[in-house]
């Protein structure tokens, strides 16, 4: 078992107008091993006015989890079969929707990874069952209810 912690911190700006939803959404996260990051709330649900540009919103970072857990899981999962992979790129793709209820997720997240090998490449069959087996062990693919797709694309020679 593991614990994992994250410290978001939060203040009302002066002159702003909590009431009525005029303050920014900036925030400062730090995480369990003293990595601090720039929060803010999406401009797509709060508009550039009351978010920060260049720091990182929630729906981001749930993408970068899931992108990032995959790659790691299908490393692992690669160099037990025997590849060698020299390269991951993956540049993955969440989209928001409405549920039924009207209320926003994050039904579905893509993921394009360009993958370049040394030695012996997979076959097709074999790159989708490690993109499986790699999803499949993923802690953050078991953890949400989101859709993930995976559409591996041959790496640049």
């Amino acid at each position: 078992m593991a614990t994992y912690r994250a410290r978001a911190d939060w203040s009302l700006e002066a002159g702003a107008d909590f009431a009525k939803g005029r303050y920014s959404r900036g925030h400062t996260l730090v995480f369990g091993n003293g990595f601090e990051a720039d929060g803010t709330a999406s401009p797509h649900v709060v508009g550039n006015k009351w978010s920060v540009p260049g720091a990182v919103d929630p729906e981001e970072m749930l993408v970068g989890a899931i992108n990032t857990c995959h790659m790691l899981s299908f490393l692992h999962i690669a160099r037990e079969a025997g590849f060698l992979v020299t390269r991951y790129r993956d540049e993955a793709e969440g989209v928001m929707t409405k549920r039924e209820d009207g209320e926003m997720w994050v039904s579905k997240v893509t993921l394009r990874p360009q993958i370049t090998y040394e030695g012996r490449q997979p076959t097709s069959a074999e790159r989708d069952r490690l993109h499986q087996k790699a999803h499949h062990i993923c802690f953050i693919a078991n953890s949400v209810k989101t859709e993930i797709v995976v559409e591996e694309t041959m790496a640049p020679a």
